[in-house]
């Protein structure tokens, strides 16, 4: 009855805490938040603006758009917390948001975070998150979360394959009985890609466009493989040499030739990690494949072009934007069972 109670006023949330966006799922309830992750600022000053309602969907409309008076930031870069006091007013608004009664208690909390950052990074997660209002936190790897909630069969003896590429790191796992075999993270995503785009139409077209107009671009006509009808797109920007806007016409082949250095750094770090495995689970490889999630996952083709290269199947998983989120929250359903796995800071760091 306690127990019931108290999953009513408080209940558990399992975090996504992405470099682009945070997902937050209530325990029984399933994913309630789905946000970007950025807060706006008064400039010059520490303060959130609209009393800390300036966050997420809201503080990313600013984002290249706003006046002098006004800034707005992602506090998390390539998949770790650049500026703590930002993170932690951004998780404490996302929490009072998914817990609305709490009546003085706090959430236990488990978060999703890349398997490649350094004890100090995680530690910074922890201390976050508890200043925020968190009770008991726990740590999950992204790529255990994915496989997790991609519905691989990970606690079997057989080689599960995960490739989850956010936006800040990509990090690609090989499990087996419940736990990582061998994971590798790199910081080669989504924001890479829409950085390499930019790059490109300022060398290619004398055109210089931002960050958000680059990651337009990559969902309207981005692609890893050629495509059976190639794609046009009419990008908006300012001309580098004359300095007035300008318009230009971009075909999906030079956009596949932008994305080319960092599809090829994900493709060395999925290598990487087949090339570590012992080869009874690399056998396993070629009927259980590889599962792709995270945003990464929507570039046309990248299923196709992996599995070129790599020689096994490759598909993405059902809403491969949630799916990290969706492990999560498994994990924090059947918390007693994936405890023990799950990294409390008790450790010594």
């Amino acid at each position: 009855m306690y127990h019931r109670l108290r999953r009513w006023i408080c209940p558990d949330l399992a975090i996504d805490l992405g470099t682009a966006n945070t997902l937050v799922a209530v325990d029984g309830e399933g994913i309630a938040i789905d946000e970007p992750s950025v807060v706006a600022l008064q400039k010059g000053s520490r303060r959130v603006l609209g009393k800390g309602t300036a966050v997420g969907k809201l503080a990313r409309q600013m984002l290249g758009r706003t006046p002098d008076s006004i800034t707005a930031i992602r506090p998390l870069k390539d998949g770790v917390i650049t500026d703590f006091e930002l993170c932690e007013a951004m998780l404490r608004y996302f929490i009072q948001k998914a817990s609305k009664h709490r009546m003085g208690l706090k959430p236990r909390v488990i978060i999703a975070v890349p398997g490649g950052i350094t004890p100090v990074e995680r530690r910074a997660v922890f201390n976050s998150a508890e200043r925020a209002g968190a009770g008991r936190v726990y740590l999950l790897d992204e790529a255990k979360a994915a496989g997790i909630g991609a519905g691989l069969p990970i606690s079997e003896p057989l080689a599960s394959m995960v490739c989850d590429i956010g936006g800040g790191t990509t990090d690609v796992a090989i499990l087996s009985l419940a736990d990582i075999v061998v994971c590798r993270s790199i910081r080669v995503a989504g924001d890479e890609m829409d950085e390499a785009i930019v790059e490109y139409m300022k060398q290619h077209f004398s055109l210089k466009i931002g960050t958000q107009t680059a990651e337009q671009i990559k969902c309207a006509i981005g692609s890893a493989f050629q495509l059976e009808q190639e794609l046009t797109s009419e990008v908006r920007g300012l001309d580098t040499i004359s300095g007035i806007p300008r318009k230009a016409v971009v075909t999906s082949e030079e956009i596949r030739e932008a994305l080319r250095e960092p599809l090829l750094a994900v493709l060395n770090c999925v290598k990487g990690v087949i090339e570590a495995c012992k080869p009874e689970l690399v056998a396993d490889l070629s009927d259980t494949g590889l599962v792709l999630t995270g945003g990464g996952a929507l570039l046309r083709g990248l299923d196709r072009f992996l599995q070129e290269q790599l020689g096994i199947p490759v598909r993405k998983a059902d809403d491969p934007l949630r799916t990290v989120a969706r492990g999560t929250a498994i994990c924090l359903e059947h918390l007693a069972q994936w405890r023990d796995s799950l990294d409390d800071g008790t450790i010594d760091m």
